[in-house]
This record gives structure tokens, C-alpha cells and sequence, in this order.
């Protein structure tokens, strides 16, 4: 996501900030900054460490953990690589502490929004942070793309919530009925349909939904996005990019120590944004970290398994 309006200015496009190319990415950050003085007034590329290291580490072919969850691979040097760029774009700004300070300080949600007030000139973000732009700076000078790695391909991280019923639950059976009912395609069509109708209503255009459910979200986009009327300039951009990353996704594997994992690498990763550590060491203390909390879930949860079967 970009402001159009000061890629345009610096005589760029969205190709010097899609990821494809980390030295333009650098040189674009350097042009679209700016400072009063000492003092940093617009944010020229957010990497947005640290909870984007997953993706900047696959955009340069790596994954931060095994397929089968077990071993955690944060010290791979292309991740070391990626997390030492995305520091540089910080550093290229005065550091991470006054980049997400500026970052904060922003009216995120609101008409005041950084992008609206010409404040940040690229980053890469969640999809549902289009709508928000929409229904609160629908002119704001937006311009979108996908994602990419630095191959050139399409890219996004796939993320979001799971469903689970606790063992001990008071009725399973009806928690299961719920969970199916409402994961079906016709439930999520009826959501959609209704979302659009909305969105109609207020004169704005409907984005799609993404829901995990492949079936659901191609008839969802057939039938409710394809045909928007509403859906011009630079939001149909905007949903086309969605739909090319979404078909391009990756998501880590379901692990029994997920948050013990993703609280080590997070822990890795600020660790250097706050000039504690370098990238090579922070990872590798993280990979013991990460390494020795999969052991023990693996192990736990191999143990609990073989007491149910024996029992």
C-alpha cells in the first residue's frame, strides 16, 4: 500500500516498493522520507518489523520453521539476510525507536490516517487495512499492488483466527454443529451478501471476504466483488492485488508450542531493533529458544497421545 501522490513526486511506482527489489526498496525509502531538521516528518518505507519477518524472510526463500512444525530455522542466513535489511530501513530513518514512535502517533484508524495526511509513502499490510482506508480517506491518493518476492513472484503471509473446542467443553457435539454451520459456503455467501448489501447502501464498494474456504471465496468475489459498479480507481487495484496475493499465501504450520515459537522470534527480532543484539546473534539465541520449546511440546504431546491410546 503507497501514497500515490508522493511516489509520483519522487518519480517512482509502485514496482520500488513491492519487495521485488530490495535495493530500490532502500533507494525509494530514501527518497520518499522526510525531515524537519533532525526530525523525522514522513515515514518513507515501514518494513513493519517485527511482526513481518515471516515475510520478508520467504520473499528471500526462507521459512523461519520446518513444514512438520519441529525444527525451527531462525538462524538460516537468508533470514539473518532479511532481517538485517529490514533494520537498515529503520536505521536509514534514525532507528526503529523513531520510526514506530511516528508510526504510533498516527490516526491509524481514522480520517487522519498517515496515508491521508501524506505521512508514509509505502508498506506492506493486512488486507482488511484497505477497507479501513476506504470508508474513512475514500480520496486519499492510494495506489496498491501485490507483494513480491525478490524473485518477482507473488507473495502474501496468511494469518488469522482458529476455532477450538476444549476437551472439558459442556456440549462438544453443538459446538461442532456451530463450527460447520458456520464454515459453510452458503454461510459465508449469506455474510457476504449481506455485507454487500451494506456497503451498497453507503455508497461504497464491496472488497471481498477471505475465509478460507476456497469455494466460498471464488463465488463470493464472482458474484459480489466483480460486480461492483462502486469499485473504481485505486480500490479495484487494491482488491486485484488481494485476490493475486491471497492465491499466492503461506502460513506457518499448526505447532503445539506456536506461541512459545512466534514469542522467541518476536523476542529475536526486537532484540536488534533495539540495538541490544545483531541480527546473527539475536537469531541464533533465538533458534535455542524457538529449538527447545518445539522439543518439549513435540515430546508432551507425543506422551499425552501414547497415555490416551495405551488407556
Amino acid at each position: 500500500m503507497a501514497n500515490g501522490d508522493l511516489l509520483e513526486d519522487a518519480g517512482l511506482g509502485t514496482a520500488d516498493v513491492d519487495g521485488s527489489s530490495w535495493d530500490k526498496v532502500t533507494a525509494a525509502n530514501k527518497a520518499l522520507m522526510r525531515k524537519d531538521g533532525n526530525k523525522l516528518s514522513a515515514i518513507g518505507f515501514d518494513s513493519k518489523l517485527p511482526e513481518f519477518l515471516p515475510l520478508w524472510a520467504k520473499s528471500n526463500g526462507a521459512d523461519l520453521v520446518s513444514a512438520d512444525g519441529k525444527s525451527a530455522l531462525l538462524d538460516d542466513p537468508k533470514v539473518v539476510e532479511a532481517l538485517e535489511f529490514g533494520i537498515g530501513i529503520c536505521a536509514d530513518q534514525g532507528g526503529f525507536g523513531t520510526v514506530k514512535a511516528f508510526r504510533d502517533s498516527a490516526d491509524f484508524f481514522g480520517k487522519g490516517n498517515q496515508f491521508a495526511t501524506n505521512v508514509l509513502g509505502a508498506m506492506p499490510m493486512e488486507q482488511w487495512y484497505i477497507n479501513i482506508l476506504n470508508d474513512v480517506s475514500e480520496q486519499a491518493p492510494m495506489a496498491f499492488d501485490t507483494f513480491k518476492t525478490t524473485a518477482g513472484q507473488p507473495l502474501s503471509f496468511g494469518t488469522g483466527s482458529a476455532w477450538a473446542i476444549p476437551a472439558a467443553g459442556k456440549n462438544p457435539q453443538a459446538a461442532c454443529r456451530y463450527l460447520k454451520t458456520i464454515t459453510q459456503t452458503d454461510s459465508w455467501l449469506a455474510a457476504a451478501e449481506a455485507r454487500a448489501s451494506k456497503r451498497e447502501e453507503e455508497k461504497k464498494p464491496f472488497t471481498g471476504l477471505f475465509t478460507a474456504n476456497q469455494s466460498a471465496d471464488d463465488q463470493i468475489k464472482a458474484k459480489y466483488v466483480d460486480a461492483s459498479t462502486a469499485l473504481e480507481s485505486p480500490w479495484k487495484e487494491a482488491v486485484e492485488a488481494s485476490y493475486t496475493a491471497n492465491d499466492a499465501s503461506f502460513s506457518m504450520p499448526a505447532m503445539p508450542a506456536d506461541a512459545e515459537f512466534k514469542q522467541a522470534w518476536l523476542d529475536a527480532v526486537n532484540r536488534v531493533l533495539n540495538g541490544d543484539a545483531t541480527a546473527t546473534d539475536s537469531l541464533a539465541a533465538g533458534q535455542k529458544e524457538a529449538q527447545a520449546a518445539l522439543d518439549k511440546a513435540w515430546a508432551d504431546l507425543d506422551n499425552t497421545n501414547a497415555t490416551r491410546d495405551a488407556g
